[in-house]
């Protein structure tokens, strides 16, 4: 894995795993990212310009798709429209991207003969009551439940396709919620902390008790890295930190470090379709490829990452108020 193409590589957790590259490996990079709002070139900046180079393009443009994948060994899908609020209204660019991107990208590296990794959502897999003990795991069926998870559960279903009928070099990781720096405001953890920072009241939907499970942004990326290393061709591997914690729970912890009482949080109308449950079963990548998470303390990562967006209010900032406004005028 000499020749690495990024695909979403300036997007939260594509630029994080591009600097986990550059920090972990010697291949060289690059990115091809359509550079929506949801970007974050400036987290792509200080890596050195030898090692990785930027394309701003389609993933959903074969021509470009093609010249590019055919001038590198390795590829990894990170391209996706992924939040949910936006694909209830807006289901037709979650449609173009994550399915029809995600098919010209298997073309593509099906005619190259290269190796591919597709990164996917614990979503598709719908959600559990929060009362069972049950976990997801690579054979659980797809229930998805939003117009986000069922493109997301269509773009897999391409890349397992392409790898029984076309011969395509392919695996595919399911993770949980990522933590860490460079996610846009709109999300749930950096929109309860700027507003903290900014002396608001946290938001939740409901009554706060969907419970996510976490994993920091670089366990997610040293996962992914796993994979393409030591995965089996074809098969599936779940990611996840064993980090279930509720909504309430979390901005409570973010609450505590601002000193502000539990009870001070704005409860929202509900998100319709709203996931209640979603929790990780990660033996597999564990015992299989013997990953394991190193950021696990979650109280100790939600702190940093409060420092984080303490010091880089000029990136946040400017969409602050434009993602505040978005969800005032759904009652969020």
């Amino acid at each position: 894995m000499e020749r690495v193409l990024v695909t979403g590589g300036a997007g939260f957790i594509g630029a994080n795993f591009c600097r986990f590259l550059i920090d972990h490996t010697d291949a060289s990079l690059t990115v091809l990212d359509k550079m929506t709002y949801a970007a974050a070139p400036e987290a792509l900046a200080p890596l050195p310009a030898g090692r990785i180079s930027v394309v701003v393009g389609d993933i959903a443009d074969p021509d470009l798709v093609g010249r590019l994948v055919g001038d590198h060994d390795t590829v990894v899908n990170f391209a996706a429209e992924s939040h949910n609020d936006t694909a209830l209204s807006d289901a037709g660019s979650f449609v173009a991207t994550n399915l029809v991107g995600t098919y010209v990208l298997v073309e593509a590296a099906t005619r190259a003969g290269c190796r591919l990794h597709h990164v996917s959502t614990d979503e598709v897999y719908g959600d559990l009551a929060l009362d069972e003990q049950q976990r997801f795991t690579e054979s659980s069926p797809y229930r998805p439940s939003s117009p986000y998870a069922a493109t997301k559960a269509g773009a897999d279903h391409l890349v397992r396709a392409w790898v029984r009928s076309r011969g395509l070099r392919a695996t595919i990781s399911h993770c949980s919620n990522n933590l860490g720096p460079w996610q846009h405001v709109e999300k749930f953890l950096p929109r309860q902390i700027t507003n903290l920072l900014d002396g608001r009241r946290p938001r939740l939907y409901g009554d706060g008790r969907h419970v996510r499970d976490w994993i920091h942004v670089e366990d997610h990326s040293s996962a992914v890295w796993t994979i393409l290393d030591r995965g089996r061709i074809g098969e599936t591997y779940v990611i996840g930190a064993d980090g279930e914690h509720s909504n309430r729970d979390l901005v409570g912890v973010l609450l505590a470090a601002f000193d502000r009482p539990p009870d001070d949080v704005d409860f929202v109308a509900d998100r319709p379709g709203h996931d209640l449950r979603y929790a990780l079963d990660a033996t597999k990548l564990r015992t299989e490829l013997g990953w394991i998470p190193q950021r696990t303390d979650l109280a100790r990562e939600l702190s940093a990452l409060i420092d984080w967006y303490r010091d880089h209010e000029s990136w946040w900032r400017p969409a602050k108020a434009a993602t505040e406004a978005a969800y005032a005028a759904r009652g969020q």
